[in-house]
């Protein structure tokens, strides 16, 4: 029996609506302080510099439990790693709502930062349990919209409710949501078995294969290329989610609930740019086009084109809707990554290593994450004008995503990184007998 012949769409794609619930929730969770950024740090009495250190906390834990959940992820079930996750963020909304200092914010956002780490990994391995290689992009890039789905939503509806209610009550609805994501997936949620190999094939092999380790695995320059392209979509996103609103508000002027409408719109441009270039890597694959193209190439024009993109507001003069569409493609581009970038890994590296593998991306990639929030607050702080600082911020993404994509048309040949770590890798004592 072969992995195509397990292959079960309806239950596959179950599993991906219920993920792409998940991932909604996920970054509504992320995006929900930068969105009610200027009452909070008002109320809390916040400077640019702190917020910009409260909102990178989310990631100083994030990298750890990441990894940790990671090294276990093919000994414990993912149904039950994804409820322990929906049922802990659920939770951990309480006391944010709560809070009314900034350490007891902060560190609200270390704690449900740690919660939240293995995600984004976890769900990409449950997925692969469902889907055969050449199928995974296209569920991978529909989770991540859940993902452009939950910034849609705090964009139009966080501003409504913290005008009527207060900043506060955003909390306690994500709270709720989470309780019904988590029954949802009690009842529903299933275990894929495309990675399981039948009895009958594992007795007839003559002996085991061989394997490699991780450190052998992570020095192979493909690797490496990955998760530069990781590092630099996270240092993006998370500029995005936590300092465009700010921007729009503070920077361009706009009013509370119309700075919401336009951080929408960046995410609503940023979603047909995933989902096509998705479907386009997914469709090349299944024309027999080379994976060096369909998903190397493909990812490095995108994230070239990006780059460009974040630099032109500071060289060339344009209106306040000029520059928020501009953010939509730039901001949108770098988001293929978080389809594409986890199947090239899974690509090079073996099934029994892809869970680890795939949570030290996701924590490498959020360092970028980390970092990005703190080094835009120190460049707002000490500058002159809000907008220029701003803007000067988001073009620190264009020197790590050209980097990113330059480094990948090098060096980012997922064929021949199989061939060396086949060649690399330690044969087992029975293997060696």
């Amino acid at each position: 029996m072969t992995a195509s012949s397990d292959f079960k769409p309806r239950s596959a794609w179950t599993m991906t609506i219920l993920l792409t619930g998940l991932a909604l929730i996920n970054f509504l969770d992320k995006v929900v302080i930068g969105v009610v950024a200027v009452p909070m740090t008002k109320d809390l009495g916040l400077s640019h510099a702190q917020f910009g250190l409260v909102a990178g906390s989310f990631f100083w834990l994030f990298s750890l439990s990441t990894i940790l959940v990671g090294l276990i992820a093919n000994r414990v079930p993912t149904r039950w790693t994804l409820l322990a996750m929906g049922i802990a963020w659920a939770v951990l909304q309480i006391p944010q709502a709560l809070t009314a200092s900034v350490f007891a914010l902060l560190m609200c956002r270390v704690l449900l930062g740690a919660a939240e780490g293995p995600f984004m990994p976890t769900t990409v391995h449950a997925l692969y349990k469902w889907f055969p290689d050449k199928k995974r992009s296209l569920p991978v890039a529909i989770v991540s919209q859940g993902a452009g789905l939950g910034l849609l939503m705090a964009g139009l509806l966080i501003p409504l409710v913290t005008a009527r209610y207060g900043w506060r009550t955003n909390f306690f609805l994500l709270g709720a949501v989470g309780v019904v994501w988590s029954v949802l997936w009690l009842c529903f949620g299933r275990e894929g078995n495309l990675d399981v190999k039948p009895a009958a094939v594992l007795t007839q092999s003559a002996a085991p294969a061989p394997r490699r380790t991780l450190c052998k695995t992570f020095a192979d320059p493909s690797v490496l290329c990955v998760l530069m392209l990781g590092f630099s979509a996270y240092w993006s996103l998370s500029l995005l989610f936590t300092w465009l609103p700010t921007y729009l508000e503070k920077g361009l002027g706009y009013a509370n609930v119309e700075a919401g409408r336009l951080f929408a719109l960046v995410i609503i441009a940023a979603t047909p740019i995933n989902l096509g270039l998705s479907w386009l890597s997914q469709t090349l694959l299944e024309r027999g086009v080379g994976t060096r193209t369909a998903r190397v190439k493909l990812i490095s024009i995108a994230f070239l084109v990006s780059g460009v993109i974040y630099v032109l507001p500071l060289l060339i003069d344009l209106t306040h809707m000029q520059k928020v569409l501009l953010m939509a493609v730039g901001a949108g581009l770098p988001t293929v990554a978080f389809a594409i970038a986890p199947a090239l890994l899974a690509e090079v590296v073996p099934d029994r290593q892809r869970g680890a593998t795939l949570a030290f991306y996701t924590a490498i990639g959020s360092l970028g994450g980390a970092i990005s929030p703190a080094v835009m607050g120190g460049i707002v702080q000490k500058g002159s004008s809000m907008t220029a600082a701003c803007e000067l911020g988001f073009a620190t993404c264009s020197i790590l995503v050209v980097l990113a994509a330059l480094l990948a048309l090098r060096w980012l040949n997922p064929d021949r990184s199989k061939q060396a770590l086949a060649a690399s890798a330690i044969p087992t004592q029975s293997s060696a007998a």
